[in-house]
């Protein structure tokens, strides 16, 4: 009998393939495909379509994102402490759709404002609903996952699908933008983002509502949780040990962010040739999908833990971006290969740095004996869209002060140029250190073999459970 469940726990999975597939293109299906397209074009859009003064998007998008960054622990609570007949985090895939297709497609509107004000309060009340309707689906859909599936093989295997899907819709965002804008406007659309934003909306629809369908009866793995959202905050803060792993996850968001938010502004005034811009996207892209679907589990392969990938991951890009940031612009050819190569080794970050939440929710359970699966979720949500924010804003901020103008190709100041290239090689190398620093400092990694043991009894609790009905 003994013999019998150890075997149907090692080679049974705990989840069926749908769900995986389903919980890998939720938030990284047609949502990321929208990700993708504002966070490299929506900056461009206000400040070189709308006329918004970079200093004023800067202040757009350090609101919004740092609002988006605060309703996430509110959010964890929410879901966390949500009781229906349907569970506790599936409601939320029902509506995740409906509202990210409505301000996603809003936000590129241009109502005809002649007030640079009107315009920017405008994008900004758009930007903060999309950034609250991400965080909605956000938070149930990586809390889900833990409370479904505690083989670590299995979880990490669902995280990379999520990661290659994540991958091919950044592609498509951020390199077949302005083929597909510029396709829908040969069709007669007075501005492409929008019928695109909506395609992308369809294909969110079909992937969240098969997460909903496929979800049903999967969360197996929970405990009562904490109600108090100051308590269960400060449940989860207390330990001196998820301090590292909070870090690891703004810097990771600041340097994955990076990547792709500073490439067009790169393209188009410190390399000079706007022209290249859809080249140099397709590049990054495509070391990006490369990352995902065949480099991070060739890496997890080898290094055997996300823990060792993720160092490799920032190392490798390290030694990659500081040859980039002295030499990037002597030859293009160069700059393409080099920059692939960092965008097929750094690209991972994104993913396997989930592998932490997962950590962090085991250490709580483990030391607290209570779930805090939609908590921890939005604690990585908080840091991560705190990384955004100092993605986004801190983009415009540096090219405010360092005297960028607006649409001046070939004619911007020496110290904008700096600071374009500093903003796209040298500030991804400080990220990188910091989160290898995390990482390899890491204090949770002590209770790994209590924490195993302490998930062995839940999964094995599981199977006598389903043997008995």
């Amino acid at each position: 009998m003994g013999n019998n469940t150890m075997a149907k726990t090692k080679n049974t999975s705990e989840v069926s393939k749908a769900f995986s597939w389903f919980h890998a293109t939720s938030v990284n299906g047609g949502a990321m495909m929208i990700a993708a397209v504002l966070a490299s074009y929506l900056s461009p859009f206000m400040t070189d379509n709308l006329k918004i003064p970079a200093a004023t998007c800067s202040l757009i998008m350090f609101i919004a994102t740092l609002w988006d960054a605060i309703n996430d622990p509110i959010m964890g609570v929410i879901a966390d402490n949500t009781h229906t007949k349907i569970g506790r985090y599936r409601p939320y895939f029902l509506f995740a759709p409906v509202l990210l297709t409505f301000f996603a497609t809003m936000v590129w509107i241009d109502w005809g404002f002649t007030s640079s004000a009107a315009k920017a309060i405008y994008i900004l009340v758009m930007y903060i609903g999309y950034g609250m309707t991400v965080t909605m689906y956000t938070m149930p859909q990586m809390a889900i996952l833990p409370a479904a599936v505690k083989k670590d093989q299995e979880r990490n295997k669902i995280i990379t699908m999520g990661a290659g899907c994540c991958a091919f819709a950044f592609t498509i965002g951020n390199t077949f933008t302005q083929n597909i804008t510029g396709f829908f406007n040969g069709l007669g659309f007075s501005n492409g983002y929008i019928p695109f934003m909506i395609v992308c909306g369809v294909l969110a629809f079909v992937s969240f509502w098969g997460l909903f369908k496929t979800s049903e009866g999967q969360e197996r793995y929970l405990s009562a949780p904490e109600k108090n959202p100051m308590k269960g905050i400060g449940m989860v803060l207390k330990h001196k040990e998820v301090y590292p792993n909070i870090i690891a996850w703004v810097m990771a968001s600041v340097g994955y962010g990076l990547m792709f938010a500073s490439s067009v502004y790169y393209m188009m005034y410190y390399y000079e040739r706007p022209d290249l811009i859809p080249v140099y996207m397709g590049v990054i892209s495509i070391g990006a999908l490369i990352s995902m679907v065949v480099a991070m589990p060739i890496v997890l392969k080898i290094f055997k833990t996300g823990q060792r990938a993720l160092c490799f991951s920032q190392a490798a890009t390290i030694v990659t971006y500081l040859i980039l940031f002295f030499f990037g612009k002597s030859n293009f050819a160069f700059l393409c290969v080099l920059t692939f190569i960092g965008s097929v080794t750094g690209a991972m970050q994104n993913a396997l740095v989930n592998i932490l939440v997962n950590d962090t929710i085991d250490f709580i359970m483990y030391k607290e004996g209570k779930s805090a699966n939609g908590l921890v979720s939005s604690i990585k949500g908080f840091a991560q869209k705190c990384g955004n924010t100092v993605t986004n804003s801190g983009i415009l901020a540096i090219l405010a002060m360092s005297g960028y103008v607006a649409g001046a190709v070939g004619q911007q100041p020496e110290s904008a140029m700096f600071a374009l290239n500093f903003i796209k090689f040298g500030a991804p190398c400080i990220t990188g250190l910091i989160v290898i620093a995390c990482v390899v400092f890491g204090p949770i990694k002590k209770y790994k073999n209590e924490i195993e043991e302490m998930k062995r009894k839940m999964h094995s609790e599981e199977v006598v459970n389903k043997e008995a009905v």
